[in-house]
């Protein structure tokens, strides 16, 4: 059975960082994908940042240069480093695996796994 598991602590100050780490278990292949998404609530989830079995990576405008998706293979571990946090980064979120394909569907319909999510909150 495929699990995702989000960790990561849950709520900074404006301005400030977290990381977010995503266990994955219960698959053994290398994953065409993998990403993080969020949302709020009345609205559509979002992909955050996505990172392909190369380790090519792409992220929402809203997040460039301030947030790094990356993974260790190693430990199965998929991470998101967040800096300059700002409140409207407050969210729900998730990781997900896609078993085949790349970054191209690499989006919210796409992936095959998900977390249950882990909240942040960003005060300002």
């Amino acid at each position: 059975q495929v699990q995702l598991v989000e960790s990561g602590e849950g709520s900074a100050q404006a301005g400030g960082s977290l990381r977010l780490s995503c266990e994955v278990s219960g698959y053994t292949r290398s994953p065409g994908c993998m990403g993080w998404f969020r949302q709020t609530p009345g609205k559509e989830r979002e992909r955050v940042a996505g990172i392909n079995s190369g380790g090519m990576a792409d992220y929402a405008d809203s997040v460039k240069g301030r947030f790094t998706i990356s993974q260790d293979n190693a430990k199965n571990t998929l991470y998101l480093q967040m800096n300059s946090l700002k409140p409207e980064d407050s969210a729900m979120y998730y990781c997900a695996l896609k078993r085949w394909g790349g970054l191209f569907n690499c989006y919210s319909g796409d992936m095959d796994y998900w977390g249950k999510g882990t909240l942040v909150t960003i005060s300002s």
